[in-house]
C-alpha cells in the first residue's frame, strides 16, 4: 500500500472561487500562451493568487517551493507540477500582462466577477496608498511604465523609492473593480481628479452610480468634473464655509436629526460653492469624535498650563520702565494662549538702584515696575473647540429622494472597505514585500495580481457572510463567540490541517480528504459546488 499526503488547508476555497469566477479562462482568452509551455498564462496567474492567499510570506519567485506538497491536480488541473511555476514563466506572464495593460485586464476580470456575483455597484469608493521599494529598477526596457521614484510615503519611509496604487471598491462586500499603479510621486488629488474624469461617461450611463472619496476629491479644480457626476465626499476643514456651517448647525440645536448609527446627529443645508449644482451639505455631529476631542483637549490644556506657569514665573522677575510696558508684555504673552486667559493682574513698583553695593540714603535709583498674573481656564473657548471638533461635513449632489439624509453617513463610512483592502494588501503575511522583480512593468503586473487576490478573497468572504445571513446561521469567532460576519482570514485559519490523501492498494487508487471536522464541513456546505467538489462534499450551497 502506498500513501501520499498533501496539504490542502484553505486553498480549496481559493481554488474553487477562482474556478467559479472563470479567471483562468478569461486570461487565457486574452493573454495567449505558447502551446509548448506546461502551463497557460491563466494557470500561472491562478498559481500566483494561490501563493498570495497562502499567507506564508513567501516571495513570488519561490512559488515552486510553495506548491511542493500541495495537490495541484485538484487545485488547478492534472499534470501541473510545482516547477512549472518557475520565475521565468511568471516573469513572462507579468510581461505579457503589462504589454496588454494591467488596468485593462483587471477591469475585465473584476467587472465580469461583479456581474456573476450580482454585486451592487451603486457606490464606488476610491482611495490610494503607496508601496515602499528597495533597490534599483530597470526602466530602459519599458515603454509603458510606472516611474519608481521618491514621493510622499504613507509608510513613513521617505528614504525609499515607491509606487502609488489606486483602488476603487464596491460598498457591497468591498469588492475591488478598478485598480491602477501610478508614479511614486503622484498626488492623491491628481489621481482622484483624473479617475473621476475617466469615469464621467460611465457614471452618466449608469445613472445611479455614486463616486465616494475622502476630502481630497473636493476642491475648486475638481468642481467642473464633480458637477457632471454624482458624488459623496467629505468637505475639507480648510474650506472656510465648512467651519461656518458647523457653527450655524451648533446654533440650531433643535434642528438635529438622529442618525441610525448610534452616537451621530445630522443637520442638512443647501450650499452653493464652486459652481456645483444641487449641493447638499450634511453636518455630522459625532459622540465618538466629541470624546476624542475632549481627551485631546485635556492633554493640550495641561501642556499649555505647564508652559504658562514657566512664562509667568519668568515674567514676574522682569523689570519695566513703566506700568504700560509691563501690561504690554503680559498681553503679548497671553495672546498666544489658546485655552487660558490672564487674570488677577497686579503691578508693583520697586526702587532699582543704579549703583552696586549696599544702598544709602543718597544712592541714586529708578522706579521700575513688575507685574504678576494668574492663568484662568477659558472654558468658553475650550467648549467651542470641542464642539467644532465634534463635527464634520459631508457633501453630495445626489437628491434626497435617491439618497436620504439617514443614508448619507453609512454610505460614506463604506469608505473603510477600501482602506481595509489596502490593509489586506500590505499585510506582512501577504506577498506585498516580495517585489523581487526589477522592471517597473512587472511591478505593475504584480500589483494587479495582488488586487486580483483581494478580489477572490473579498468575493469568498461576501459569499459566506451572505449564506450565513440567509440561513440564519453563525459560526464561532476567534474567542469562540457566535458571529455571522467572520473574516475570510479567520475561515482560512479554521481550515488549517486538512490533507488530500492518495491511497494506492493493489492497483486501486483512492483519494480522501482527511481532517474535515463538523465545523469545517458546515462551512464548506455554505460554499459553491466547485469548492465542495475539491473537498469531496457534494451538497448544494453558496
Amino acid at each position: 500500500m502506498k500513501v501520499n499526503v498533501k496539504r490542502i488547508d484553505h486553498l480549496g476555497i481559493v481554488a474553487g472561487t477562482i474556478k467559479d469566477l472563470g479567471i483562468v479562462e478569461l486570461i487565457d482568452g486574452i493573454i495567449k500562451s505558447d502551446s509548448q509551455e506546461e502551463i497557460t498564462s491563466g494557470e500561472a496567474v491562478a498559481g500566483m493568487i494561490l501563493n498570495g492567499l497562502g499567507f506564508v510570506s513567501r516571495p513570488l519567485m519561490l512559488t515552486p517551493q510553495f506548491f511542493e506538497g500541495k495537490p495541484l491536480e485538484i487545485l488547478i488541473r492534472k499534470g501541473i507540477q510545482p516547477e512549472h511555476f518557475n520565475r521565468h514563466k511568471l516573469g513572462r506572464v507579468l510581461d505579457d500582462i503589462g504589454e496588454y495593460g494591467c488596468e485593462k485586464l483587471f477591469n475585465t476580470i473584476a467587472l465580469e466577477a461583479c456581474r456573476k456575483e450580482k454585486i451592487d455597484m451603486r457606490f464606488a469608493h476610491a482611495d490610494t496608498t503607496s508601496y515602499s521599494l528597495n533597490g534599483e529598477y530597470d526602466s530602459d526596457s519599458d515603454t509603458e511604465k510606472i516611474n519608481v521614484t521618491y514621493g510622499y510615503s504613507k509608510d513613513k519611509r521617505q528614504d525609499l523609492k515607491q509606487v502609488v496604487q489606486e483602488l476603487i471598491t464596491s460598498q457591497d462586500g468591498g469588492i475591488p473593480f478598478i485598480t491602477k499603479a501610478w508614479d511614486g510621486n503622484a498626488s492623491d488629488t491628481i489621481i482622484l481628479r483624473e479617475r473621476v474624469d475617466q469615469l464621467m461617461e460611465e457614471f452618466s450611463k449608469a445613472g445611479d452610480r455614486i463616486f465616494v472619496s475622502d476630502s481630497k476629491l473636493f476642491d475648486a479644480k475638481t468642481a467642473k468634473i464633480l458637477d457632471k457626476i454624482k458624488f459623496l465626499t467629505r468637505v475639507p476643514s480648510t474650506i472656510g464655509e465648512e467651519n461656518k456651517l458647523i457653527d450655524k448647525a451648533l446654533q440650531s440645536q433643535e434642528s438635529w436629526t438622529e442618525a441610525d448609527s448610534k452616537g451621530y446627529k445630522l443637520q442638512e443645508f443647501s450650499v452653493d460653492l464652486y459652481g456645483i449644482s444641487d449641493q447638499r451639505w450634511i453636518v455630522v455631529n459625532s459622540k465618538q469624535a466629541r470624546e476624542r476631542a475632549q481627551e485631546t483637549l485635556t492633554k493640550m490644556v495641561t501642556k499649555e498650563k505647564e508652559l504658562i506657569d514657566k512664562q509667568l514665573s519668568q515674567l514676574q522677575t522682569e523689570l519695566f520702565s513703566c506700568e504700560t510696558d509691563a501690561q504690554k508684555q503680559l498681553t503679548k504673552i497671553s495672546k498666544k494662549w489658546k485655552f487660558h486667559q490672564a487674570t488677577n493682574q497686579k503691578t508693583t513698583t520697586i526702587k532699582h538702584y543704579t549703583k552696586r553695593g549696599r544702598p544709602t540714603a543718597n544712592t541714586p535709583y529708578e522706579i521700575k515696575w513688575q507685574i504678576q498674573a494668574q492663568a484662568l481656564l477659558n472654558q468658553v473657548s475650550i467648549d467651542k473647540i470641542i464642539d467644532q471638533r465634534s463635527c464634520f461635513v459631508l457633501a453630495t449632489n445626489v437628491c434626497s429622494d435617491k439618497l436620504p439624509i439617514q443614508e448619507v453617513l453609512p454610505n460614506y463610512k463604506g469608505q473603510d472597505k477600501t482602506e481595509k483592502g489596502f490593509m489586506f494588501l500590505k499585510s506582512p503575511e501577504f506577498f506585498a514585500s516580495s517585489f523581487f522583480v526589477k522592471k517597473a512593468s512587472r511591478i505593475d503586473g504584480l500589483l494587479m495580481i495582488m488586487v486580483l487576490s483581494l478580489l477572490v478573497y473579498s468575493i469568498a468572504q461576501r459569499r459566506i457572510r451572505n449564506q450565513l445571513n440567509i440561513l440564519k446561521l453563525m459560526i464561532p469567532n476567534q474567542i469562540n463567540k457566535p458571529t455571522a460576519t467572520p473574516t475570510m482570514r479567520w475561515i482560512f485559519q479554521i481550515f488549517e490541517g486538512i490533507n488530500y490523501v492518495t491511497v494506492e492498494l493493489k492497483g486501486a487508487v483512492n483519494h480522501i480528504i482527511e481532517g474535515l471536522t463538523e465545523l469545517r464541513t458546515k462551512i464548506i456546505k455554505l460554499m459553491s459546488p466547485n469548492v465542495q467538489q475539491i473537498y469531496q462534499i457534494f451538497e448544494t450551497g453558496g
